[in-house]
């Protein structure tokens, strides 16, 4: 679901002003969440202002009109801000669909890796923002990448910055190039963090590509049975029942159902619809997605794939993250959140965390007691706690389930496409039997006799 910014004011128990910003998907969310800060830090509320978009019209010194749109929460923001530019404003409207937008995985990757190749170069941060936000062609990371910089220069620590805009980097980018900057090796978690993105792209590409191929030729197949059987099989069976001839055993089946398909086509795609829009609104619940994610882990075939790449992204992360402190909690569940899995999430945030905070377990123990990881990885990990290793351990792991499933996807692939050959093989071989069961059915010369008289 788009979140949108929200902007609140209020004042403390001093008659200190408050003021802050919550990200939510409508302003009764952000209400929420407002008093609930207002309640945990006891302060009154005042006001809330959503962040919009404005349209607006300005003039150059030079005479040239100038057109753009800029994100603010009030009208008079953008007028002041484009003064201060020594622009003359000529106008400045809300823009009337103003729907927030994520920017395509491929722009947030490139940014990622473009800033990673300029760091490297030495080149001043600040300059590099305005530099990629000049370049970038979506219009909501080109506002990001402003909104940062000012942010940046404004005073807000990095990580705050990018925090704010997790909505819109994800909250795994967000998080590591918010504590790159307070790191001294910057560079290097621009560049890891590129690489996950990266390869996380990747294989989602390759997932899509193999399972949305035989789905559509599942599906257009199947819609091309149902039209033979519903449309041109009764037209040229119906004549033999039209002479009045006992129709074979798959023919008169065939009939029957074709029959029953046009008395009752009306509910049967009504009931079809509502099938289809309530699994698609139930998965993008909460509930949903956590039930859809553990099916998909268990799933024949595609399931042990896609689990291990969930394991190979939570090492990844892990081991990016990893400082052998106390603050690993924060890694584990920054780790959990990246692994793109909402089952694995839920079992290593309600028992991993809570077994190594609440009851001092072991990291390997409580990794365990999830139930979400592979024997190889608890074996890993194991040897890198006894070892000392633990961050080079859940890096091993996550560059060995890389190279797995990078061979393993081949073979899924090869698998899908056989399964859907021996499908559209099948549904061949039934059609061709009903078909010519009709074919070899030769009326006599009675029942002729019998039509002509009808």
């Amino acid at each position: 679901m788009a979140v949108k910014e929200f902007k609140f004011a209020g004042v403390g128990r001093n008659a200190q002003p408050v003021q802050g910003t919550v990200f939510a998907s409508s302003k009764r969310s952000a209400e929420k969440k407002v008093t609930a800060l207002a309640e945990k830090h006891g302060f009154r509320t005042q006001g809330l202002m959503e962040r919009r978009a404005f349209m607006y019209k300005v003039k150059h010194p030079n005479g040239t009109i100038i057109k753009g749109e800029q994100k603010a929460y009030t009208e008079d923001e953008i007028r002041k801000a484009l003064s201060r530019m020594g622009l003359e404003v000529l106008k400045v409207e809300k823009k009337l669909f103003d729907l927030p937008m994520k920017p395509p995985s491929q722009d947030i990757i490139m940014f990622v890796r473009l800033a990673s190749n300029l760091l490297r170069e030495k080149l001043p941060f600040d300059e590099i923002l305005t530099l990629l936000s000049g370049d970038v062609n979506s219009k909501p990371l080109k506002q990001t990448l402003r909104d940062l910089n000012g942010d940046l220069k404004g005073g807000m620590d990095a990580q705050s910055a990018f925090m704010k805009h997790q909505h819109t980097l994800g909250k795994f980018t967000a998080y590591m190039l918010g504590i790159a900057s307070q790191s001294g090796n910057m560079s290097e978690i621009y560049e890891a963090t590129a690489r996950f993105l990266e390869r996380q792209n990747e294989f989602k590409k390759s997932v899509r590509s193999a399972m949305i191929t035989p789905m559509i030729t599942i599906v257009l197949l199947l819609a091309v049975i149902l039209w033979y059987i519903w449309d041109i099989f009764p037209k040229t069976a119906g004549l033999l029942e039209d002479v009045g001839m006992p129709l074979p055993p798959m023919t008169a089946s065939t009939m029957e159902f074709s029959y029953w398909l046009d008395a009752n086509w009306w509910w049967l795609f009504t009931l079809f619809a509502v099938l289809v829009g309530g699994v698609i609104w139930y998965v993008r619940t909460p509930k949903g997605q956590f039930r859809w994610h553990k099916l998909m882990i268990s799933m024949p075939i595609i399931g042990a794939l896609l689990h291990k790449l969930n394991i190979e992204i939570f090492c990844r992360v892990f081991s990016v993250l990893y400082s052998g402190s106390g603050e690993n909690i924060q890694v584990m569940r920054i780790a959990s959140e990246a692994c793109g899995n909402a089952y694995m999430e839920h079992q290593i945030k309600t028992v991993t965390i809570p077994m190594m905070v609440g009851q001092g377990a072991g990291l390997v123990q409580s990794m365990e007691a999830s139930d979400v990881f592979t024997p190889m990885a608890i074996a890993r990990f194991r040897s890198g706690a006894e070892t000392g290793s633990v961050r080079s351990s859940a890096q091993q792991m996550a560059d060995y389930y890389e190279s797995e499933t990078k061979l393993k996807l081949k073979s899924v692939v090869e698998s899908i496409q056989t399964g859907v050959s021996v499908f559209i093989t099948a549904a061949i071989i039934f059609l061709t039997l009903v078909s010519t069961e009709v074919a070899m059915v030769q009326p006599s010369a009675e029942d002729m006799m019998n039509q002509r008289v009808k």
